[in-house]
């Protein structure tokens, strides 16, 4: 007990010291504050960066693969893009589809789809355009997180018989049905056929890059897609159709899913063993780690930008602290006289060092935060949990680290040099 009051004694002294001082102590702290401010604003606006890029590839799915003609990256890191080689390769099928429905175990979900961008669609006097297509078989609301605000997705038999029915996105509906909160059972033109809507889907918002957004979709059946356009083996004009597949969780990394893909694709398009994949297993994750691995290189800038700062901050609370212990000599002196043990007195400067550290990080803290509360379009800026108590904790480091030296150096002066002292 008797060496918790000490401490409680060291933590109201240092508060005394630093009170008495108002203008040297917010003059040491205003490095630590742009240092704080420095790093943290850089590491939330790339964590928000970050964030919003990722969120704006929602529109792939998430544990998911796809199945495509086109590898979305260089097939080996560090190669150009070989598309040349990729023109020759055939389209995914129906037929290749329902082969893989037949022969997969590791797909908890699979869609076969196509899509044509810019279309119009029309009720009665009115109209949207800009508007994509979309043909797709069952398990597509699945694969691409489709959510239904009114309505449902399509049934078995619409699906096998393309039927006209449509489901559309929240601004089509709002567009098309100004009046009507839950437009299902009303019909739409499309390329002058109609179609009757059987859902609705749930507002998404726009995206900070401006991704695709089932807000300004029409998805259709894939077979009543096929009755507009050619899909399946087309090479040059015709649209090609892709295939998601969603693995189960247990396949962490979908890593089963796609050696099992790779096998039955590889004997279904009867492919010898020398020869190479003439399809490509897309990831939407290889995306992500693009976006990350360039991040990282932006949060390095940052901690060098704000490490210069906090650098001087640390030497101006050093400083400052070695001044403080010069002219409190005497006080050292009388306290140790009085039975004052060494780590008393070490504790009292090095709380002091650490407060002012932490000052000036909160500070930089509410800084940052009053920069989050500026809008910025779509761009959402958030400062987390995770960088705040990064910001603290920084602060006490650099506090700790700036105070060592002084607090020790008056720790251990002789109680009758230190009252002798002027």
């Amino acid at each position: 007990m008797k060496t918790l009051g000490q401490i409680f004694e060291s933590f109201r002294f240092a508060w005394t010291a630093l009170r008495s001082n108002i203008l040297r102590t917010v003059l040491s702290l205003l490095g630590v504050t742009v240092g704080i401010f420095a790093i943290i604003f850089v590491l939330t606006l790339v964590d928000s960066l970050e964030k919003n890029i990722k969120d704006s590839f929602k529109f792939v799915g998430s544990n998911v693969i796809y199945l495509d003609k086109w590898p979305w990256l260089p097939e080996n890191e560090g190669e150009e893009y070989r598309w040349w080689d990729f023109l020759r390769r055939p389209t995914p099928s129906v037929n290749e589809f329902k082969f893989l429905q037949e022969n997969l175990k590791h797909a908890s979900s699979l869609s076969i789809f196509a899509e044509h961008g810019s279309m119009t669609v029309k009720h009665k006097s009115n109209s949207i355009g800009e508007v994509r297509l979309v043909g797709a078989s069952e398990g597509y609301d699945n694969i691409f997180n489709v959510n239904i605000e009114y309505g449902r997705y399509f049934t078995a038999d619409e699906l096998g018989a393309g039927r006209n029915v449509v489901v559309i996105g929240n601004e089509v509906a709002k567009v098309l049905f100004p009046f009507q909160d839950d437009p299902t059972g009303e019909t739409v033109k499309i390329r002058n056929r109609k179609f009757v809507v059987i859902g609705v889907v749930k507002k998404e918002g726009q995206s900070f890059l401006g991704t695709p957004s089932n807000d300004y979709v029409t998805i259709i059946p894939y077979n009543g897609f096929r009755k507009f356009y050619q899909t399946g083996t087309g090479r040059w004009n015709e649209l090609e159709s892709g295939i998601g597949l969603r693995g189960y969780e247990s396949d962490f990394g979908l890593v089963e899913l796609e050696n099992e893909v790779r096998g039955v694709m590889r004997v279904r398009r009867g492919l010898r063993p020398v020869e190479k994949d003439d399809f490509a297993i897309n990831r939407p994750e290889a995306l992500a780690n693009i976006i990350g691995s360039l991040f990282d290189v932006i949060g390095v800038a940052g901690w060098l930008i704000g490490g210069f700062s906090m650098l001087v901050g640390g030497f101006g609370i050093a400083n400052i602290m070695f001044v403080s212990v010069k002219e409190r000599t005497p006080i050292i002196g009388l306290q140790k006289s009085l039975g004052a043990k060494n780590y008393f007195i070490l504790f009292q400067f090095l709380f002091e060092a650490i407060f002012l550290s932490l000052i000036g990080g909160m500070m930089g803290l509410i800084l940052v935060f009053l920069l989050t509360l500026i809008p910025m379009g779509s761009l959402e800026v958030v400062l987390s949990i995770n960088n705040i108590v990064l910001g603290l904790v920084v602060s006490t480091v650099i506090g700790l680290v700036s105070g060592i030296v002084p607090a020790a150096l008056a720790a251990r002066l002789d109680p009758v040099d230190a009252i002798r002292a002027t």
